[in-house]
């Protein structure tokens, strides 16, 4: 059952797939970027190094291979941007700058493979690094697309693309296949990972925050907030930043950790906090960001003193501010170090993470388990598996082809 498992193409995954819509690394902008996901929904959007308002159809024709995707940008890619001092001070020019701006310096976050690689190909691909894996989708009736700066068709095709997610969705429908190491306690595992946590202090300003949010985003982790005792009372995650839109930089620019946490869970950022924001903003003659909230939120531009003071009161001690208290418990994932790897996989799954927080009994912070060490648990597994089904089969050689381009 375990070569079988293998040897499925990544194909397979890809059934019911939307087609990926693509922006342009040579013409798009940063505001291009953020009109794109507010206007598909899209969580990321891909790009391409094709000019999709040009075709370039000369390149087509002599058989080169101009329409490539090289990268994908998120809502966090542009709040981190923005949230940059020269852009702060001048949103209008910072939406202007080529989208090349947001591509992150870490190589091999997107990969592409054929639709007849192997399921053991894309694993290897994603740890090795990559998030994405873009594959061709099945030839359709040929259809004319008008060009633009977005589009579906890149060399004439459409892709999708795998994530880490979709492959460990596809081991959670064949559990079978992997047998009792699904109910092992993750601490059997040697799956917790307890050196490379990316911690803050919940009263901390949020602009501290920002390189460890830049970096679990790379990651696919998550930033935990932590008390006095080095207990977890919740954390500040990309996937929940990605639901955000481009107001949370003022919010980033202006609150607290624990007071940005309450920003971003609460869904529709409460009002009093709105008002703490703005007043900020005005005293740093962040106009055109007032502005924006203005627009977004409907909230007049007038602010007294008794706006902040009733947030800034709602901190007590070492249990952070009071929305991270009734909020941000609640929505930080955790789990412990003797529960099951399918339970945090049920965990992760369910709140679409790639990532459950590990703490012990008395709530203090002890390792965080990701999608990335899952995948290698599954990965020796089947090594294992496969070898004693048929010690002739090298689970390794096999991916040596495994039709990368």
């Amino acid at each position: 059952m375990a070569v079988s498992l293998l040897s499925n193409e990544v194909s397979d995954l890809c059934i019911g797939k939307p087609a990926l819509r693509g922006i342009s690394v040579v013409s798009a902008t940063v505001g291009d970027a953020l009109s794109a996901l507010k206007r598909f929904g899209e969580t990321y959007i891909s790009v391409w190094s094709c000019d999709h308002s040009q075709r370039r159809r000369k390149a087509i024709t002599n058989g080169e291979d101009p329409c490539k995707c090289i990268s994908k940008i998120c809502m966090v890619d542009i709040v981190c941007f923005l949230c940059k001092e020269e852009n702060l001070l001048n949103l209008a020019s910072a939406l202007e700058a080529p989208v090349s701006v947001l591509l992150p310096k870490a190589s091999g976050i997107v990969r592409h493979l054929e639709p007849n690689a192997s399921l053991l190909d894309a694993i290897n691909l994603m740890l090795e690094g990559a998030q994405n894996i873009v594959i061709p989708l099945p030839r359709r009736k040929k259809f004319v697309q008008k060009p633009s700066l977005e589009s579906t068709l890149h060399n004439d095709r459409e892709y999708c693309w795998l994530t880490q997610e979709d492959i460990i969705r596809y081991f959670l429908n064949s559990i079978g296949v992997i047998g009792s190491t699904s109910n092992h306690p993750i601490n059997s595992l040697n799956i917790i990972d307890n050196s490379d946590i990316l911690a803050i202090h919940y009263d901390e300003p949020a602009t501290l925050a920002l390189p460890f949010i830049a970096q679990s985003h790379i990651t696919q982790t998550s930033v935990a907030v932590v008390d006095d005792y080095g207990k977890l009372v919740g954390d500040i995650s990309p996937f929940a930043l990605n639901s955000c839109d481009e107001t949370v930089v003022a919010a980033i620019a202006t609150l607290s950790v624990d007071d940005l946490m309450a920003y971003v869970d609460c869904g529709k950022p409460p009002k009093d906090l709105v008002q703490v924001v703005k007043k900020r903003l005005e005293e740093r003659n962040m106009g055109a960001f007032v502005e924006l909230m203005e627009d977004d939120w409907g909230i007049s531009s007038s602010c007294s003193s008794d706006d902040e003071d009733s947030v800034s009161s709602g901190r007590s001690g070492r249990s952070g501010g009071y929305y991270a208290r009734v909020v941000s418990r609640s929505e930080a994932i955790v789990c412990y170090p003797w529960s099951s790897l399918m339970a945090v996989i049920i965990q992760a799954l369910a709140r679409r993470v790639s990532y459950v927080w590990v703490v012990d009994e008395d709530g203090t912070l002890a390792g965080i388990v990701t999608f990335a060490r899952i995948l290698k648990v599954f990965q020796e597994r089947l090594r294992s598996m496969t070898e004693a089904e048929n010690p002739s089969f090298n689970i390794l050689a096999s991916a040596q082809g495994n039709n990368v381009f």
